[in-house]
């Protein structure tokens, strides 16, 4: 395989006609640059690992992926599981398409100017980024570059998937999720260590980010060897709505029921109790605590903007 060739995963939105309309403009302003090239289409979200193997196993060494934080997840963790030798041959690039985009807009990839995304990845400049592993006592582990959940967001996205399978649309099925919300439980027993600090209390949320962690960690970035933490207790409805205004606007760590963390190596869940868990925004129903959470410094080369 000739090292300059890309190779690329298409992943379609659900439900979006206009997904292929895109990628087929896409596709024009590839020919147009006379990029070399070769791409699939995933299935669904479960093929972009196997296909991700394929291709790297193949020789690519630009693998470039169309779609959302979970496609990148997917495709980061096909990646990681071929060994050293071929995660520092291959860089990672992306070309935003999900119904979350968070990774590629903290380097400032955007749906809305492909031209700009094209020639960003045609220049090929390269970070080497940190990589967050959640790893199980039974030795499940998953990797992820933005954050992990416990609790209340987590349980939000688990109802999400729920609802879109039944209703389709994302507006209807992200209303009957906080429909649905209102008759979950708000908070959890947890217990973790930071550090050397031990936190044993009822809390809503927990938040693990590599980077912003859909603004719940805005000041985490993916090259500084830490992770950030935001933990969450359960406030009163006013409250709950004043922190809901605080995400949106960037000013959630001012929350008086928000406290913020960083730790150079490692977090440590010893009980969740049945509190939901998720990875770069896709639920993991069977893991529990004990969960270690922990970084890989400069772990992948990622294609960044010039």
């Amino acid at each position: 395989m000739e090292s300059s060739r890309w190779g690329i995963i298409y992943c379609p939105k659900q439900g979006a006609g206009r997904s292929q309309k895109r990628w087929e403009h896409i596709q024009a302003m590839l020919d147009a640059q006379k990029i070399a090239y070769d791409f699939v289409q995933s299935e669904g979200p479960e093929s972009v690992e196997r296909l991700t193997r394929m291709l790297c196993q193949n020789g690519y060494e630009t693998l470039i992926i169309m779609g959302g934080d979970s496609a990148l997840n997917r495709a980061l963790n096909g990646l990681l599981s071929l060994g050293d030798e071929t995660r520092q041959r291959v860089a990672v690039g992306v070309i935003p398409n999900g119904r979350g985009n968070d990774f590629a807009s903290f380097w400032g990839f955007t749906e809305d100017n492909d031209e700009q995304t094209i020639n960003w990845l045609v220049q090929r400049r390269l970070r080497k980024v940190d990589v967050g592993s959640i790893r199980t006592e039974a030795g499940q582990e998953r990797y992820f570059l933005n954050c992990v959940n416990v609790g209340l967001v987590a349980n939000i996205m688990k109802l999400k998937y729920k609802t879109r399978r039944i209703f389709g649309l994302s507006a209807l099925s992200y209303f009957a999720s906080m429909f649905l919300l209102l008759f979950q439980r708000l908070e959890t027993r947890m217990k973790l260590k930071i550090n050397e600090e031990v936190i044993e209390k009822k809390l809503m949320t927990v938040c693990v980010g590599n980077a912003r962690g859909y603004g719940q960690t805005p000041n985490a970035v993916p090259y500084n060897g830490t992770l950030d933490i935001t933990v969450v207790s359960h406030p009163e409805m006013s409250q709950l709505l004043e922190g809901l205004w605080m995400l949106f606007t960037g000013k959630f760590l001012n929350h008086k029921n928000v406290r913020a963390y960083r730790a150079p190596s490692s977090v440590r869940f010893m009980d969740i109790k049945n509190a939901t868990v998720s990875c770069d925004g896709m639920v993991l129903p069977d893991y529990t605590a004990p969960l270690r959470i922990s970084l890989l410094p400069e772990h992948i080369d990622f294609i960044i903007p010039s």
